[in-house]
C-alpha cells in the first residue's frame, strides 16, 4: 500500500526494560504526565493492565526496538489517535526512526496541535462522547515495516494523511518501574466487597502545541507484522475484577487494655 504517513522527529532513546508491553519490534508504556512517572505494569491472565487516576495527563509512548523505520498505528478506546476514526490498522499512524522513541500525549488536531489524553470517567471519555463507548480501557498498536524508500513527493499524489511527531521525546530510565510479575491469589472475601464503577476512559483535553509533517511509507504487509495492548482502568475497578490485590488490614488487638475485669 503506497500512502502518505505523519511523522514526529525524535531523539535517540535507550531500551532499558520497564513498565511496559514488550514486542519484538516495538515496546509500548504509558507514561504519567502528572506525576511524572511510566505506570507499573500489573500482569493479569496474559494481558497488562495499568492503574488509570482520573483527571491525570499521560502519554503513550511506542519505543523502536529495531534499526529500521516502523509505522506505529496507534488507538486509544478503539479510536485512532491521529484521525479519530473508529480505529483500524490501515488507518494513519506514527512512523518512528529506527531505535528512536515516540510520545504521542494527545488525539492529533492538526498538523501543529493535540488534545491531551487524560483519564477520566466514561460519559466524559472522547469515545463516549461521540457514541462508541464499546472499546474504552485499551490502547493499542498495530506495526508495519517499510517495504521500500519513501518516493519523492514529485512523483506521488498524497492518499491519506500519516504522521511523524516532530515533537521532543525523552529517554527513560528503569528505576522504579520495574514489570509487576502475574498477580497471587486474592482474598476473595476482599474481592466481594468492592463493586466495580464506571470504566475508566480517556477525555479530549487541553490544546497544546506539537508540530508534525507528512512522510511517505509503503508498507512491508498488509496486516500489520505485529500488534501490542494495555489495558488500563481505576485502581477500584482493577481489585474488583481481580487483576489486582486487596491490601488486608491488620488487626493489632492489645493484650493488656484495662487493669481489672469490667461488669459486662
Amino acid at each position: 500500500m503506497k500512502t502518505l504517513h505523519v511523522a514526529i522527529a525524535m531523539l535517540a532513546a535507550g531500551f532499558a526494560l520497564s513498565a511496559e508491553a514488550v514486542g519484538r519490534l516495538a515496546d509500548l508504556s504509558i507514561f504519567d504526565r502528572s506525576t511524572g512517572r511510566e505506570l507499573p505494569v500489573h500482569w493479569h491472565e496474559g494481558r497488562p493492565y495499568v492503574v488509570g487516576k482520573p483527571g491525570n495527563e499521560y502519554q503513550v509512548v511506542v519505543r523502536n526496538r529495531t534499526g529500521e523505520d516502523l509505522l506505529a498505528v496507534i488507538s486509544v478506546d478503539g479510536v485512532n489517535v491521529v484521525s479519530g476514526e473508529t480505529a483500524h490498522a490501515q488507518q494513519a499512524g506514527y512512523v518512528l526512526d529506527g531505535r528512536r522513541e515516540a510520545r504521542i500525549a494527545g488525539w492529533r488536531k492538526s498538523l501543529s496541535e493535540t488534545s491531551a489524553f487524560y483519564f477520566t470517567s466514561l460519559p466524559d471519555s472522547y469515545a463516549g462522547r461521540t457514541g462508541r463507548p464499546n472499546n474504552v480501557g485499551v490502547i493499542g498498536v498495530a506495526v508495519f515495516q517499510r517495504k521500500a524508500p519513501p518516493p519523492k513527493l514529485s512523483m506521488q499524489m498524497p492518499h491519506e494523511p500519516w504522521l511523524k511527531d516532530k515533537a521532543e521525546s525523552y529517554s527513560e530510565s528503569a528505576s522504579g518501574s520495574a514489570a509487576a510479575p502475574p498477580s497471587a491469589a486474592h482474598d476473595s472475601a476482599s474481592l466481594k466487597r468492592i463493586q466495580p464503577g464506571s470504566p475508566l476512559g480517556t477525555g479530549h483535553g487541553r490544546r497544546e502545541a506539537s508540530q508534525v509533517q507528512q512522510v511517505g511509507f509503503e508498507r512491508r504487509t498488509h496486516e500489520p507484522v505485529e500488534t501490542l495492548a494495555i489495558y488500563y482502568d481505576s485502581y477500584r475497578n482493577l481489585v474488583a475484577q481481580g487483576v489486582l490485590q486487596t491490601p488486608r488490614a491488620l488487626r493489632s488487638p492489645d493484650p493488656f487494655p484495662s487493669r481489672f475485669a469490667p461488669d459486662p
